[in-house]
């Protein structure tokens, strides 16, 4: 790896240590006006002593911007945050910080979970102790979670194929890089976006590969297909580690080639406008944070929420953000 991309790479790791939420907040009670998306219990006067936890896959900017609207919904509500990520994506610690979470008596749990089958009974065992789980971004069906907030992965997935084909004119050649293979949300998301290529186009895909959640091996991975395919029309990141790394990249070799992405983190944003990233498929992002805290309030208090909270997506370009932020 070259001292310029060196260089890069240890800013981006360096903002990722930065995310606030693996600390606990308290925040101090104050009053608003603002209704939440989801509806909550009323204040009984008692709301000051819930804490509820936050677990995230791994500490990112985008998961700072996620605690930052979870603060702003908790403080409306008179609730403690305990929020905990690893410092990149680690099954055995994100396990840990969940058996942590359980052992503090937490009075609810929102995660995002690593892998949906090794968390399934340590959620079961919070549930079994009264501990209400709520997951986010990623399900874990097989378990006794009382929700799961997202958007339909696969359809996800095939609006990526049409954002494609609009782009490359139904011909061309793209390369594939997502952070976990075993991710069911990545893979499904694949499926969804192939399935949309294989019936509508003539695209070919050139290579697809993975950094298991590692930000050094992602600028690798994608160094090495750039070296190996230098002639390809675009990339397709499925994971925000892999979007970091694009634009990285795109940035420093001046890269004019398309690149898609999954998730409008604030970096992705900038990247859009600037021309980096072309289009981005957002899960309505500023609005999960408030989404958690909601149903966890409602969850604490035994009131019956949906199975799935859809938080729905839509196509994001340079174009719809230009002028905005």
């Amino acid at each position: 790896m070259n001292g310029k991309y060196a260089i890069l790479l240890s800013l981006l790791l360096l903002a990722q240590l930065l995310l606030p939420g693996c600390q606990a907040s308290s925040p101090s009670p104050v009053t608003s006006s603002g209704a939440s998306a989801i509806p909550v219990p009323e204040d009984d006067g008692n709301a000051g002593s819930l804490t509820l936890g936050i677990l995230y896959p791994m500490a990112h900017p985008y998961y700072e911007m996620i605690t930052t609207h979870m603060e702003e919904s908790a403080r409306q509500h008179r609730v403690r945050l305990i929020v905990k990520a690893p410092a990149e994506l680690n099954l055995e610690q994100q396990l840990l910080m969940m058996e942590n979470m359980i052992r503090q008596k937490v009075d609810a749990i929102a995660i995002s979970p690593i892998d949906s089958e090794q968390l399934a009974p340590v959620i079961d065992k919070a549930v079994q102790q009264g501990i209400p789980v709520i997951c986010f971004e990623a399900d874990v069906p097989l378990s006794k979670r009382a929700s799961y907030i997202g958007s339909d992965a696969y359809q996800e997935g095939r609006l990526m194929g049409e954002m494609i084909n609009r782009q490359l004119k139904g011909k061309g050649m793209i390369m594939i890089q997502g952070g976990l293979e075993h991710s069911v949300r990545e893979q499904t998301r694949l499926d969804g976006m192939l399935a949309f290529l294989k019936a509508n186009t003539r695209v070919q895909i050139l290579e697809v590969r993975y950094h298991n959640g590692q930000s050094e091996l992602a600028l690798a991975e994608l160094e090495t297909m750039i070296d190996d395919h230098p002639h390809f029309d675009a990339l397709v990141t499925l994971d925000i580690i892999s979007s970091s790394t694009s634009i990285l990249v795109w940035k420093a070799q001046g890269l004019k080639r398309f690149a898609f992405s999954y998730g409008l983190t604030p970096e992705v944003k900038e990247a859009l406008i600037n021309g980096q990233i072309h289009a981005v498929i957002s899960e309505n992002e500023e609005q999960l944070g408030e989404r958690i805290i909601g149903t966890l309030l409602q969850a604490a208090a035994g009131t019956a929420i949906p199975d799935w909270i859809n938080s729905r997506f839509q196509e994001v370009t340079g174009q719809d953000l230009d002028g905005s932020t």
